[in-house]
């Protein structure tokens, strides 16, 4: 019924943005990048919708809890960084759009993302026990002292 609900809200969102894609050969990387949105939407959602009423549904907080420290760990990059992460990342623009918004050249905001995402998988390993599988990604479950503590 979630990925119902996501699929569909996708699908509004292209249909409504869809004048605003530039480039018709990257429609797919776009498509996805507003999927990808509207999941980080969902997970904002419950996140905030467990603290405040504290659910007992196992199943939503690990779901949720896997992301325990991702806000905070946003939060302590530099603020250059910070700026592009939300470009980037939170609001779905594309590097382009963000280095004119930002009056930045290109190959800088793409240097700020790969430094931010450097220090984002060091911060998930040092706090949360993640580990970098073969392909560089983050797996394994965390077990926060920090979040363990509250």
């Amino acid at each position: 019924m979630i990925a119902e609900d996501l699929l569909q809200n996708t699908f509004v969102q292209v249909h409504e943005h869809l004048h605003t894609l530039k480039d018709s050969a990257k429609v797919q990387p776009w498509v996805f990048q507003i999927a990808r949105n509207e999941l980080a939407k969902h997970y904002r959602k419950v996140s905030t919708v467990i603290a405040d009423n504290e659910s007992t549904d196992t199943e939503e907080e690990i779901s949720t809890d896997a992301f325990c420290c991702f806000e905070r760990f946003i939060d302590e990059l530099p603020m250059d960084y910070q700026k592009v992460v939300e470009l980037v990342y939170l609001k779905g623009k594309t590097n382009e759009e963000a280095s004119k918004e930002l009056n930045l050249s290109l190959a800088n905001v793409k240097a700020r993302i790969r430094r931010a995402k450097s220090t984002l998988k060091q911060r998930f390993q040092e706090c949360c026990n993640f580990s970098i599988n073969e392909s560089g990604k983050l797996q394994g479950s965390p077990n926060c002292v920090t979040c363990n503590s509250i």
